[in-house]
Formats: C-alpha cells, structure tokens, sequence
C-alpha cells in the first residue's frame, strides 16, 4: 500500500504526463486533414485533460479535509448527476439500436468507441452519486442523531 506522500508525487507526474499528451495532441492536430483521426486523437487529447484534473482532485482527497455538503447542495448536486446519468442512459439506448444498422465500418469503429466512453461515463456517474457525494453529506438528519446520539432518555422524561 502507497502512503499518501508517495500517491501525491505519483499523481503530480501523472498530471505533467498527461499535460504534455495534450500539448502534443494539441501540436499534432494542425496539419491533420481526416476528421476522424482528428477527433480521436482530440477525444484523447480531452480524456487526458479530464485525467489531469482527476489527479488533481485526489491529490486534494489525500491532503485536506474535505468539507461535508449541506442539504441543498447535496440536492444541486444529485439533481444534476441524476440527470446526466438519464441522457447518458439515453445516448447508450440510442447507440445499442443503430450500431448494427451501420454498414460503414469506420463509422461503426467510432460509435464503437463512443458507446464505450457512454456506458464508462454511465457507471463512473452512477459511482459518484453514490461514493462521492453521499459520503460527504452531512444531512438534517445526521445532525439530529449527532445531537441526540448521547443524550440518556432522547428528551423523554426519564426514559
């Protein structure tokens, strides 16, 4: 098991690695003139732009203290999750149905790798709703079982 200071430099390298993926992507695609090439070689550039920002993020779960989500933010941020794990559900549905219809085969091998990316991004959302967000909220009613957890007769008359 790596400790937290091992993680961090491991993670603070990763983020240089992938920043310089993404210049060189960003280089690279200047004088590229097949738009498919083109926008795997961005998509990638992306993903990694997204990953640097994912290091970024545990590398602040492993040295601060993350600060509980009150009630409203807790529902901004479900509404929100939930909604985007419904279009992705969607875009996943839609993409099952015509994948098979399509006879071009690197048209297939890019809704292939899309559908991929949607079904990841389905589980990962689903994921973050669960893991991330709900283990950072503090509810009205944590505060209430904090408040009366220890308290002999819960404000009944003795008991």
């Amino acid at each position: 098991m790596s400790s937290n200071d091992e993680l961090v430099k491991l993670f603070k390298n990763q983020i240089t690695i992938e920043n310089t993926i993404v210049d060189s992507v960003k280089n690279g695609l200047t004088d590229l003139k097949n738009p498919a090439v083109k926008a795997v070689l961005k998509g990638i550039s992306l993903d990694s732009v997204k990953h640097a920002e994912m290091y970024s993020s545990a590398i602040n779960l492993l040295t601060s203290t993350p600060q509980a989500l009150t009630q409203e933010n807790l529902d901004k941020q479900t509404e929100l999750l939930e909604k985007h794990i419904r279009l992705e559900a969607e875009i996943i549905h839609k993409l099952v149905e015509i994948i098979p219809t399509v006879q071009n085969e690197k048209v297939k091998l890019l809704l292939d790798a899309i559908l991929n990316d949607e079904k990841r991004h389905h589980d990962l959302l689903k994921k973050v709703l669960d893991i991330l967000v709900s283990g950072e909220t503090i509810t009205d009613n944590d505060w209430w079982d904090v408040i009366w957890e220890n308290v002999p007769f819960h404000g009944t008359p003795g008991g």
